[in-house]
């Protein structure tokens, strides 16, 4: 019988052969995030079985860093980078742009929890800013009119999306 393991089932099996000293935390919390997508209250128990630590230290470390995730993801994320040469391009506005388009604040999820918006410091890409990451894809020299058409490209794909699965249920 060959059947793909659960996530919490791979975890479990990773940790089996992996060293119980606290130096490896970090790294098997990446491994755990690139397998959930984030750090899940159940994947924090185990980890803190296997190192022998509280769940409130294995917590604070992931919190510590910026680039865990303590929440689930959700299915369209944007972020909007804040680093100096962004900035002084009006990055600030564009954030609020989308934050107007999307009826939310950054650091909120909005749709039901199927957008994300987030500030970050630095994309490194500042040659060509202000710039944007939307779902992977980086988006650069943004303007608010480029703002309004992501919006509405990723609300479109979304009612697509819901079409095709009420389509497949009939």
């Amino acid at each position: 019988m060959n059947r793909e393991l659960k996530p919490l089932e791979k975890i479990k099996m990773l940790l089996s052969n992996y060293p119980k000293e606290r130096h490896h935390l970090i790294n098997f919390l990446h491994l755990i995030q690139d397998e959930l997508g984030y750090l899940s209250e159940e994947a924090i128990e185990l980890l803190s079985e296997h190192f022998s630590l509280s769940p409130a230290e294995i917590f604070g470390v992931a919190t510590f860093y910026a680039s865990f995730r303590i929440t689930q993801p959700a299915e369209h994320e944007i972020q909007v980078c804040q680093g100096t040469a962004c900035h002084v391009r009006g990055a600030e506005a564009i954030l609020e742009e989308f934050s107007r388009q999307l009826d939310k604040h950054y650091g909120e999820q909005g749709w039901s929890s199927k957008v994300s918006l987030r500030k970050v410091n630095c994309l490194g890409c500042c040659a060509i800013g202000p710039v944007a990451v939307v779902d992977g894809q980086i988006e650069s020299r943004m303007t608010l009119t480029k703002v309004r058409e992501i919006v509405r490209r990723l609300y479109q794909k979304d009612n697509l999306e819901k079409i095709r699965e009420q389509n497949d249920q009939e």
